[in-house]
């Protein structure tokens, strides 16, 4: 079974969200000119870009090339661009400062130490979106509050020190993404299909199982109940766990799909 198949369930009130969403972009778009979409080519954003196209908002569109991400994910940029009358913008990381990472602390350095792991996603990830969102405003996410404990608080609209932070999904559940999907026919990650509800890099992202959360495919190896990579994460460290996560060998892990090189 496909995901449509397995998720397309709509909520009760789904035609208040919708609506309650396209009024949000406007009032965005409106309020925080120049408007840009930071698109993890993740479900939830796959439906925001399409929001934005029905909703005749004229927003920018960015994609965080980390150099590590799925085949499957990078693929989508072109039949975003296929489907939509935009270009999406691609940031990736600084190649020397990514290659001398790797050259001292090896290919698999985030399955090492969470600092390791952390350092990592700030050359791949934060530095390029500090770059992205250079002169914007504002700027949308697909953050849902059901995605994990650590999203749980998201706002619709987060203020924070240079710009605005829009989610206009906040209020959506899984359910509600996937019945979008395929009441609009939007192009979606085929990897969605094999049971990988949240997508980030290959070596940190596997398929879940059957009862467990969201974001469990994520760094799966540490043992930390917020797991964030820092792009969503607030100035004050909110969204971070209080202790240091337990990191567990790698030699121990079995996961449920192999992650290709």
């Amino acid at each position: 079974m496909g995901a449509i198949s397995l998720y397309a369930r709509p909520s009760p009130d789904f035609a208040q969200k919708l609506a309650y969403s396209l009024a949000l972009l406007k009032s965005a778009a409106a309020a925080y000119s120049p408007l840009t979409q930071a698109s993890s080519l993740g479900a939830e954003d796959m439906v925001v870009t399409h929001l934005l196209h029905e909703a005749g908002i004229d927003a920018s569109i960015f994609v965080l090339d980390t150099g590590m991400l799925h085949v499957e994910t990078v693929a989508l940029v072109a039949r975003i661009e296929a489907r939509y009358p935009l270009k999406v913008a691609v940031y990736r990381p600084d190649a020397t400062v990514a290659a001398a990472f790797v050259r001292a602390n090896g290919a698999e350095a985030m399955y090492k130490s969470l600092e390791l792991r952390k350092q990592c996603c700030h050359i791949r990830k934060m530095e390029p979106l500090e770059r992205a969102l250079t002169g914007k405003r504002g700027w949308l996410t697909g953050l849902r509050r059901e995605q994990s404990t650590a999203r749980a608080e998201v706002h619709d609209v987060e203020q924070q020190e240079d710009r605005a932070k829009i989610n206009p999904l906040a209020a959506w559940t899984w359910g509600d993404v996937w019945h979008y999907i395929s009441q609009s026919a939007i192009p979606y990650n085929p990897l969605h299909d094999q049971f990988f509800p949240s997508i980030g890099c290959a070596p940190c992202t596997r398929a879940v199982t059957l009862g467990e959360d969201f974001r469990s495919g994520r760094w799966w190896w540490e043992q930390e109940s917020a797991k964030e990579c820092g792009l969503h994460v607030a100035a004050d460290g909110s969204h971070e766990a209080e202790e240091p996560a337990a990191f567990e060998p790698l030699s121990s892990i079995i996961p449920t799909r192999e992650i290709p090189a």
